[in-house]
């Protein structure tokens, strides 16, 4: 007679202490984040690149100051990347959370930089990464692959611009497409953001007044974010972002999305702790090509995923459907493990 298979979903026995998982617990749940990554098939919707290798055009960014709302696909209907890397098992590998404003790892901009695992900045996998970059052409699938596991922290910034489609991936282009779009989104400054209240709609009004309240409350626990630079910053990104895409508007959580960025392009010129940062020691220029890199390629991220924040929210309902169905078929797992 076959042992009884034990209830996966019996009830878990009292938590240790201060609510901390212990060591089996940890390793079951990356198993099942790595199952759950796997059937999901999150969207390929970072380094998308036309018939001719360049980055996709589909969504502007910043290519001109025209309000525009993104056509393009949505995440959901996208091409899955979970095969794109796995783990000795087969399992698709899934990077271990690390947030580049991180207060409690120093050198954020060093090459000496490490994450947790230390696995993003193992020799073999730099020296990887930089015979990729390396080429005139910079092959955007190999790189997203290489990615997947994690990017090292001076490499970032390059390899963020390149796998969102902002930079171009050929290497005599780059440099003056970006300056390109750096310009355009600051012709934007003055034309959308810089103006008095008489010459905005009561809608846009009303738009700006909620940016300028929800600044503020972008992690307030990290003094570095309530810097007037990096205050207003934050506002110009939001503002001219929900100025061209007036299918959704500005809608709360977009901010925390914009940090990531400019935390990440702000570390190609500062080193060490955020903490630590001393923003009077770049020059306007340099703030402008941070906030301008920062809002192009917010753009190309949201432009995949416009559809969460648009009416009755459509995205967001489509991935509520696949979880359904993702929890349908993992329910009825147990019900085949006795006759296994």
């Amino acid at each position: 007679m076959k042992p009884p298979v034990p209830d996966a979903r019996a009830a878990p026995g009292p938590a240790p202490a201060g609510g901390v998982f212990n060591v089996d617990r940890t390793n079951s749940l990356n198993q099942t984040l790595r199952k759950v990554t796997g059937l999901l098939g999150v969207g390929r919707i970072l380094g998308r690149k036309d018939s001719n290798g360049e980055a996709s055009t589909s969504d502007r960014g910043a290519e001109d100051c025209s309000p525009t709302d993104s056509g393009g696909p949505s995440l959901t209907e996208s091409k899955s990347f979970a095969s794109d890397a796995s783990d000795g098992n087969g399992e698709p590998c899934v990077a271990s959370p690390s947030y580049p404003f991180d207060t409690s790892s120093r050198g954020i901009g060093s090459e000496n930089s490490r994450l947790p695992g230390g696995r993003a900045t193992d020799a073999a996998r730099v020296a990887r990464f930089k015979k990729i970059l390396a080429a005139q052409s910079v092959d955007v699938d190999a790189l997203r692959e290489l990615a997947w596991s994690g990017v090292p922290p001076f490499l970032r910034p390059t390899v963020w611009r390149l796998l969102l489609g902002y930079a171009s991936p050929n290497a005599d282009r780059r440099d003056a497409a970006l300056a390109r779009k750096r310009q355009e989104y600051m012709d934007c400054v003055p034309q959308y953001y810089d103006i008095p209240d008489a010459d905005r709609t009561e809608d846009e009004i009303v738009m700006l007044h909620q940016i300028g309240v929800d600044a503020p409350r972008t992690l307030p626990e990290v003094p570095f974010f309530q810097e007037p630079v990096i205050q207003t910053t934050l506002k110009r990104i939001l503002y001219i972002w929900a100025i061209r895409h007036p299918a959704s508007g500005y809608v709360q959580g977009i901010n925390d999305l914009a940090t990531p960025f400019i935390v990440v392009f702000l570390s190609e010129y500062l080193e060490g702790d955020i903490d630590m940062w001393d923003l009077s020691k770049l020059s306007p220029g340099i703030i402008s090509k941070v906030e301008a890199d920062s809002f192009g390629c917010l753009s190309k991220l949201l432009d995949g995923i416009q559809d969460h924040y648009t009416f009755a929210q459509p995205g967001i309902q489509r991935l509520v459907f696949r979880f359904k169905e993702l929890v349908r078929r993992i329910d009825g797992i147990p019900s085949i493990l006795p006759s296994l």
